[in-house]
């Protein structure tokens, strides 16, 4: 397994999809369950660029829906690795909507995943990690360790 360090801009992925009649609940938007599935695909596409190996979803953090997104526009998420640990990463995802007559953009959600890299057995495997380039990726890098220790506490309580 090669474990030179990754740039997060070369995790960086974005997906467009049109908002169908099948996607939305009766009031005509995106149901909240097709935002967080299309999330988790978008972030673990950006953890499989960086990692190169197979994954699975372990935790989502801080999910908020701040927008509604309604049928007939685009959904547009944008995600890249923000912070990589041992045998996990976290990933934001940001999701937007844009209108498709007028290209009016709004942000509609922002997600942070975290990521298990495993092996076909299912036994954790080590992974690259993240080369951080500047003061900005740092901060967020260290936000992500804050987020993590806040959830292996929560974990740690409730398993007694």
């Amino acid at each position: 397994m090669e474990l030179t360090p990754k740039r997060a801009a070369d995790s960086a992925t974005e997906m467009v999809q049109v908002v169908l009649p099948n996607d939305a609940n009766p009031l005509g938007f995106i149901l909240g369950g097709t935002v967080m599935h299309l999330i988790d695909i978008a972030g673990a596409i950006a953890c499989h660029r960086h990692t190169r190996t197979l994954l699975v979803t372990a935790a989502v953090d801080d999910l908020q829906f701040l927008n509604s997104i309604k049928v007939g526009d685009l959904i547009i998420l944008k995600s890249r690795v923000t912070c990589v640990f041992t045998t996990s990463l976290e990933v934001r995802v940001d999701v937007f909507s844009e209108e498709t007559l007028t290209g009016t953009r709004q942000m509609t959600s922002t997600a942070f995943l975290t990521f298990v890299a495993i092996d076909r057995s299912g036994n954790k495997v080590r992974i690259p990690p993240l080369l951080v380039e500047s003061a900005e990726e740092r901060r967020i890098c260290d936000d992500a360790h804050a987020r993590r220790a806040a959830r292996l506490r929560r974990k740690s309580m409730a398993n007694g």
